[in-house]
C-alpha cells in the first residue's frame, strides 16, 4: 500500500467524519476496521507478527509458568494471576490496534506518534526484563525496574494524549480509540501486580523453579 493510497484514504473532514461516527454502528465500524488488513503488505505482516507474537510470547511464557507451579501444588497470591490476565486483554487489543497503524493511520502516526510507541515499547520489554532479573538481583536492579515501568506508563500516557488530539481532529475512529483503553488498562492490570510480586519477594516463585524443564 502506498503513502498516496494512504493519504487518499485519510482525507475526510471532520464534519464528514462526525457524521460517520453518528450514522455508523460500532460493530460496522469494527468489521471495517479489521477488514484494513487485507492492505497490509509484506513489511506491514512482519511488524504486525513480529509485535503481536512477541506479546503472545509473554501470555505463552507467564501463562506456562503459573501452571506448572498450579499442577505441582504451588500456593500463588491471588493477585498474580492478573498478570497472565492483563497481558491477554493487552494482546486482544493490539492485534485490533496495529492494524489500523499498520494501514489508515500510518502517515499520521509518523509525524510523532511512532517515535513515542517506539520509546513506550522499548520501555515496557525492557521493564519486563529488568522485573524477570530481579528475581536474582532484588536490590541492584530494584530501581532499574521501578524506573522503567514509571516511563513505560509515562509515555503510554503521552501516546495517549497524542490519540486523543488525534481524534478531536477527526483523524482517528472509535474502534482505535477502545483498543487504546484495553490496551492501557491491560498493561496497568498485568505490570502492577507484577511490581508488588517483585516488591514481596516473589512468592512462589522458587516453589516453581525445580519444576520448569531443564534446558541446558
Amino acid at each position: 500500500m502506498t503513502d498516496t493510497t494512504i493519504e487518499s484514504f485519510q482525507r475526510t473532514t471532520t464534519d464528514e467524519v462526525a457524521n460517520q461516527r453518528k450514522t455508523s454502528s460500532f460493530l460496522r465500524d469494527t468489521l471495517r476496521y479489521a477488514s484494513q488488513v487485507r492492505q497490509f503488505g509484506l513489511s506491514d505482516w512482519l511488524a504486525y507478527l513480529a509485535w503481536v507474537g512477541v506479546m503472545m510470547g509473554l501470555l505463552g511464557g507467564t501463562s506456562g509458568f503459573l501452571l506448572v507451579g498450579w499442577m505441582h501444588g504451588v500456593s500463588y497470591p491471588v493477585y498474580v494471576w492478573n498478570i497472565p490476565i492483563g497481558v491477554a486483554i493487552f494482546v486482544g487489543a493490539i492485534s485490533f490496534d496495529t492494524i489500523g497503524h499498520r494501514t489508515a493511520y500510518k502517515v499520521a502516526l509518523e509525524r510523532g506518534e511512532r517515535l513515542v510507541h517506539h520509546i513506550t515499547i522499548f520501555a515496557g520489554i525492557t521493564s519486563i526484563v529488568m522485573l524477570g532479573l530481579a528475581y536474582t538481583y532484588p536490590v541492584f536492579l530494584r530501581f532499574p525496574a521501578w524506573s522503567f515501568t514509571i516511563l513505560s506508563i509515562f509515555y503510554a500516557v503521552i501516546d495517549e494524549c497524542m490519540h486523543w488530539f488525534r481524534y478531536y481532529q477527526g483523524n482517528s475512529d472509535r474502534v482505535e480509540m477502545w483498543s487504546h483503553f484495553f490496551i492501557f488498562l491491560g498493561h496497568l492490570i498485568f505490570i502492577l501486580p507484577w511490581v508488588y510480586w517483585y516488591e514481596v519477594g516473589y512468592p512462589g516463585v522458587a516453589e516453581t523453579v525445580p519444576y520448569l524443564p531443564h534446558l541446558w
